[in-house]
């Protein structure tokens, strides 16, 4: 019944509060995932609880690949606690839309751009203390300019945000 409330509470507050992605279609400069993630892209990030208190930190260092609408994104994450991990995304285009898988991710990651932005979602299986949990993620992507873009990300699980994380990327200069 308590995990009943929370998880309608958390629908109800976020319900108030929903950005659309349209509200950045005049936003310049336009975000496009296949011409930002291609080469050599390198990111600074944070994972911070509900409270703010910084749980982990890492650096990401993402080589890129696209074959017409098809990009294959390599992650390696190098994280403040020694820990290394790997992910392979393989992304399709669509227009302003894209869907992705990796391998911890589950079913298929989906995401729609509009202006400078993305949001991009999708359900995460996530190792938590001998567990896995599937937690609900709520990307937005922003460019700031041609070779730096800023990440948000909302963790959640029944409706309840988890964590927050935050990242920095840099490309290469074309």
């Amino acid at each position: 019944m308590k995990k009943t409330l929370l998880a309608l509470v958390g629908l109800l507050l976020s319900a108030c509060s929903q950005v659309s992605i349209q509200d950045y279609r005049d936003q310049q400069p336009p975000l496009d995932l296949q011409r930002y993630f291609n080469g050599e892209i390198t990111g600074w990030g944070m994972v911070q609880d509900r409270s703010g208190k910084v749980l982990r930190r890492f650096t990401v260092h993402i080589d890129a690949r696209w074959q017409g609408e098809t990009g294959v994104l390599e992650e390696n994450f190098d994280w403040s606690d020694g820990k290394k991990e790997h992910r392979r995304w393989e992304i399709t285009k669509r227009g302003d839309r894209y869907t992705g898988t990796a391998g911890d991710v589950v079913g298929t990651a989906a995401g729609v751009a509009a202006g400078n932005a993305l949001q991009w979602r999708y359900v995460l299986a996530l190792p938590v203390d001998g567990k896995v949990w599937h937690v609900d993620m709520d990307d937005w992507m922003y460019l700031i300019d041609e070779q730096t873009l800023a990440n948000r990300t909302r963790m959640s699980k029944l409706g309840v945000q988890v964590a927050e994380i935050s990242i920095f990327f840099r490309r290469k200069g074309d």
